[in-house]
């Protein structure tokens, strides 16, 4: 599974730096998680960095 960034997203890049396989770049109008590399922080961190710092809360589980 990976994350991904919803539409609610503010672009305010507090999720960039987080991410331990710099999978988060900034798209077009939101921020984007490339699903190939993001492995929810598995052997990295017990929870997923991105979304435990996002401000709005628009970082979920890809479905």
């Amino acid at each position: 599974m990976a994350m991904m960034i919803t539409d609610e997203c503010i672009s305010c890049g507090a999720c960039e730096p987080e991410c331990p396989t710099e999978s988060i770049s900034e798209g077009d109008t939101i921020y984007v998680i490339n699903a190939e590399t993001c492995v929810e922080c598995e052997g990295y961190h017990d929870e997923p960095q991105c979304a435990s710092v996002c401000p709005v809360e628009c970082i979920v589980k890809a479905e």
